[in-house]
């Protein structure tokens, strides 16, 4: 077994996060583990992409060859265009639709969303932001993500919840509760 993940979103989005909590199931459960990451220009905004590798006997390179992702899990819609080059005939994208409007000449949103459609390839929308707001913060989109990707990840529910309460545990309950509700929010 082998699940090669592409992370994509922009800075200050969550992304690191994201990984941490898969890595933190993936240990928890022995799983070999690779993780590379590309953080975008070191600031809020730029491009953040992260290769997260799990599989059940040794990796040997953390970066994912192209046309081997099995998931895309993107908090931007554009993003996840940029890495489609990774995707596996048979993979998948789990997309926010809400995008990170950070420069001048983004394309229209609804042209991006419609280009995402167009792939071929199956696509699952998320609205994170609205699901993330309902959830008491709009800072659990990346929660909201591993949601929406839980039946793709290869964990369950409840391995993910645990890895969610590792994560967020020194920051209080409040917090931990927040997540774990926005997780399952994402999930429905």
């Amino acid at each position: 077994m082998i699940n090669n993940i592409i992370l994509a979103g922009v800075g200050g989005q969550g992304i690191l996060t994201i990984a941490a909590i898969i890595d933190y199931a993936a240990m928890q459960k022995n799983l070999f583990i690779k993780q590379a990451e590309v953080h975008g220009m070191s600031q809020r905004g730029g491009a953040v992409e992260s290769h997260l590798r799990i599989s059940d006997c040794e990796i040997y390179s953390d970066l994912i060859p192209r046309g081997e992702a099995n998931i895309i899990l993107s908090l931007e819609p554009m993003e996840s265009l940029r890495y489609l080059p990774f995707l596996a005939e048979n993979g998948v994208i789990i997309t926010a639709t809400k995008p990170f409007v950070n420069i001048a000449n983004y394309p229209d949103e609804k042209e991006v969303l419609v280009n995402v459609q167009k792939t071929g390839k199956k696509v699952q929308f998320i609205d994170a932001e609205a699901i993330a707001k309902e959830a008491g913060s709009v800072k659990t989109e990346n929660i909201v993500m591993i949601g929406a990707a839980t039946n793709y990840l290869g964990f369950t529910k409840e391995e993910l919840r645990e890895s969610i309460r590792a994560m967020f545990c020194n920051k209080g309950e409040a917090i931990v509760e927040m997540n774990l509700k926005a997780f399952d929010l994402g999930g429905k």
